[in-house]
Order: structure tokens, then C-alpha cells, then sequence
């Protein structure tokens, strides 16, 4: 079966494709530019199945997944390879010493490398689509939670400009009782006007029931002493927190969604007891690592193979008589 070459080069921010096309029965390459639309992708995937029928048609670029993949991978005629980017720059800087670059040459080097190297070059097989949503929806949780981190940071660090007893009222930031009782009392002179009831109410709903924490807190409050009385700190710093609080608690909220998600497409995986039964995998590890292993049992032929995926085997360089060690750099960060 004959196999077609594309490659396509692409431009960030992504407006346009520049295509290089070389059928394998003529040494002429024929270029294009498509736009970076749906109907734009469609019309070209459609317009070589039709100029090519019954062949299969290998697709060549710089990426593992992403709008581009996604929009390609759901054509049964077209196999997707990617090529690692740094392999391109150093293709195309052994033969253009002199540095320059443009989008239709790195198309062309891209067919060049996959015409030559197809072998060793890895083809794009899609898990499925629940893996892939798990997959996902794990990421996303995880840049939640680092955004959370970033917020609850920004919010401690102004708080200590003004009102920093209420840190310790609170140990754990990442609570809805701290954000209501900052919503509820944004300053310290706000708090000590609050009845006793009022606040045993407030611990006691949310599911502080604890008297010896919530009597500490309330002496606490009673003989605090305010940090600074000078308006133009306090005023703009309380108007402050009360904008974070409010996106904290939307991240809050945001992170409890994804995690009934990711529980549920978690349970519905066959292999879930695997790695259920693995040591200190909880309900946020085991998915993430189920997720790294993939349910396609022939995705990796050894152990060795998953560690260079996961970065945690080093690369040894030997020169003559030298030999040195050193980080895996090309792995995924996550």
C-alpha cells in the first residue's frame, strides 16, 4: 500500500499550516497553506482522500496532542507521526549553517526526516476516549490546585499587611470556613463587633465542632490587638482580600467538580484495582498514574521504556575516556 507524505509546519499563535506534500511515486513536493479552521481541515483532509483513495496517508509534525491532533485524528485515512522539535532544528541546522528558517523549509525537512527515519519515528495512537478525558481532567485538576496554591499565597501574604490573626484562627487556607469567616469579617475590628453566639454559630455550621479550637479562637478574638489603625493600609488591602476570597472560592469549587470526575471516570477503568492496590496511591495518585501508564498494554516493551518516559532515567554521554550523567530534559513535565 503506497503511503503519502505531509508534514505540517505550523505558526504560533496558530492561524495558518504551511503543508509539504510528496507522494511517494514522483520526487516533486508540492506545497500548500491551509488555515487553522475546522471547515479548513476538514475540506483539506476530504480533498486528499479523494485525490488518493484507498491509500494511506502519513501525516508528519511538531506535536503529541493538541487542537491540530484532535482535529486529525478522527480521519481513518491519515497516520499521524510526531517529530521531537529539536530533531528538526538540529536536521535543519546541518544543512543551513547559516541559521535561517521559514515555515514551508521546516515543512519540507519534516517530510525529509519522516521519508527517511519512519521507523524510528513514533506513530500518534489515541487511548481511548474515556483514558483520554481522565487524562485530561487530572491535568486540570493539577493546574487548579497550583493555582489555588498561588492564590492562597497571595491572600496570606496580604492579610499579614493588616490582619494577621486571622491566619491563625485558620491553619488550612484551602477551606470554605476561612473564606466565608474572611468574607464575613474582612478586618479585625469587624470580627471583635461579632456576638459570641453569632460566631459558635458560624463555627458550628461549618463543621467546627471542636470547643477547645473554637474557644481558643474566641479568646483569641477577644484580646486581639489590631496591627496597624492606619486607614490607607487597611482599607485597600481589605478591598483586596475580598476580591481573592472570592476567586479562591470559585477555584475551590472548581477543584470539588473535577474531582467527582475524575472519581467517576477513574471507577469505570478495568485496571482501577491495579492501581488501587499499589502503596500510597490515593484517590489524586492512583488516576495520575493510571493516566502515565495507559490502558494499552503495548505502549511500553520494558520498565526502561517508562522511565525515560517519566523522566526518571538519567542520560549517560560517554566521550573517549569521559563519561557523564545528566537529567532526562525531553519528558513531560506533568
Amino acid at each position: 500500500m503506497i503511503i503519502l507524505l505531509y508534514s505540517l509546519a505550523l505558526i504560533g499563535p496558530i492561524k495558518k499550516h504551511d503543508i509539504c506534500e510528496h507522494p511517494t511515486s514522483t520526487n516533486k513536493y508540492h506545497y500548500t497553506v491551509i488555515k487553522h479552521t475546522p471547515e479548513a481541515l476538514h475540506e483539506w483532509a476530504m480533498d486528499i482522500k479523494q485525490r488518493y483513495p484507498e491509500q494511506k496517508i502519513a501525516i508528519v509534525c511538531e506535536l503529541k496532542k493538541g487542537p491540530l491532533i484532535y482535529a486529525l485524528a478522527k480521519y481513518d485515512h491519515l497516520t499521524l507521526f510526531t517529530v521531537n522539535p529539536c530533531a528538526v532544528a538540529k536536521y535543519r541546522q546541518a544543512f543551513t549553517p547559516s541559521g535561517a528558517k521559514d515555515d514551508p523549509s521546516d515543512a519540507f525537512l519534516q517530510v525529509e526526516i519522516l521519508k527517511l527515519h519512519m521507523d524510528k519515528l513514533s506513530v500518534i495512537e489515541p487511548e481511548s476516549a474515556a483514558m483520554r478525558s481522565l487524562s485530561q481532567l487530572v491535568e486540570y485538576r493539577r493546574s487548579l490546585v497550583q493555582d489555588s496554591i498561588d492564590l492562597s499565597n497571595k491572600i496570606t501574604a496580604i492579610l499579614k499587611n493588616y490582619y494577621p490573626q486571622a491566619l491563625e484562627w485558620f491553619k488550612e487556607k484551602d477551606t470554605y470556613i476561612f473564606c466565608d469567616f474572611i468574607q464575613k469579617w474582612p478586618s479585625l475590628t469587624a470580627v471583635k463587633k461579632a456576638r459570641k453566639q453569632t460566631l459558635l454559630d458560624f463555627f458550628e455550621s461549618h463543621n467546627s465542632h471542636y470547643c477547645a479550637v473554637n474557644n481558643t479562637r474566641l479568646d483569641s478574638i477577644k484580646n486581639a490587638m489590631p496591627l496597624t489603625l492606619d486607614e490607607g493600609v487597611i482599607v485597600p488591602n481589605q478591598m483586596l482580600v475580598e476580591v481573592l476570597i472570592t476567586q479562591f472560592k470559585v477555584l475551590l469549587k472548581g477543584i470539588e467538580k473535577l474531582n467527582k470526575a475524575i472519581k467517576s471516570a477513574y471507577k469505570a477503568q478495568q485496571d482501577k484495582k491495579i492501581f488501587d492496590s499499589l502503596p500510597g496511591a490515593g484517590p489524586q495518585l492512583a488516576p495520575r498514574l493510571l493516566v502515565a501508564l495507559g490502558s494499552n498494554r503495548a505502549r511500553y516493551n520494558d520498565a526502561a521504556e517508562l522511565q525515560k518516559y517519566a523522566g526518571i532515567a538519567p542520560v549517560i554521554e560517554r566521550s573517549g575516556q569521559k563519561m557523564w550523567t545528566h537529567w532526562r530534559y525531553s519528558c513531560p513535565t506533568f
